[in-house]
């Protein structure tokens, strides 16, 4: 896969007035990412995932909040758009980016857990009637208390190309077609 020519830009507003702007670019390309960063409060997450994380893909979140602003620097392996979900009964901001996802508490961007994926994550769901939020990869589902532990985990037998909340289920579309529904609270099959 070839790099991206130039870095991409988003400005998202999520629920509890945060208000924020991403800035995301492929392997090589921190200089480029990070040449409009803000000053402010800044904390740099990429060791979390590389001893060089500026020679990956990097990304960089800022966030206006009611209580005053943040940022965060982010480090993926591999090109991924950075997406986030408020959740909003654990007052954090939970935010995937290829193999990683951060749980920031939404506030103050203060990392409160982090957790690694074998395979790519796809998506990121948080909903008050669950207890914890629900983190989709490529061949794994995991669900995520606020405190960063996992309460289950599920393993999958196809790879996961589309996943949705619907009904009150988690809908997963395998790459051979199948469709299968989870009860997101207990990562059973759902009737």
């Amino acid at each position: 896969m070839s790099a991206v020519s130039e870095p991409r830009d988003a400005t998202i507003t999520y629920p509890g007035g945060l208000r924020a702007r991403w800035r995301w670019g492929g392997p090589g390309q921190a200089r480029e990412v990070f040449a409009l960063s803000e000053a402010g409060p800044l904390e740099d997450l990429g060791p979390l995932v590389s001893d060089d994380p500026d020679a990956g893909c990097r990304a960089e979140l800022r966030v206006d909040a009611p209580g005053g602003g943040w940022a965060v620097r982010l480090a993926s392996t591999l090109y991924d758009q950075p997406e986030a979900v408020a959740w909003d009964t654990a007052g954090q901001l939970v935010v995937k980016y290829g193999f990683h996802a951060y749980g920031l508490e939404a506030r103050s961007g203060a990392l409160r857990w982090s957790h690694r994926s074998a395979t790519p994550l796809l998506a990121a769901f948080a909903s008050s009637r669950l207890r914890h939020v629900i983190l989709q990869a490529e061949l794994e589902t995991f669900a995520i208390e606020a405190d960063g532990s996992v309460a289950w985990r599920l393993g999958l037998s196809d790879v996961v190309v589309a996943a949705e909340m619907v009904g009150g289920r988690l809908v997963l579309t395998g790459y051979g077609g199948a469709v299968n529904a989870l009860d997101p609270a207990t990562g059973r099959p759902a009737a």
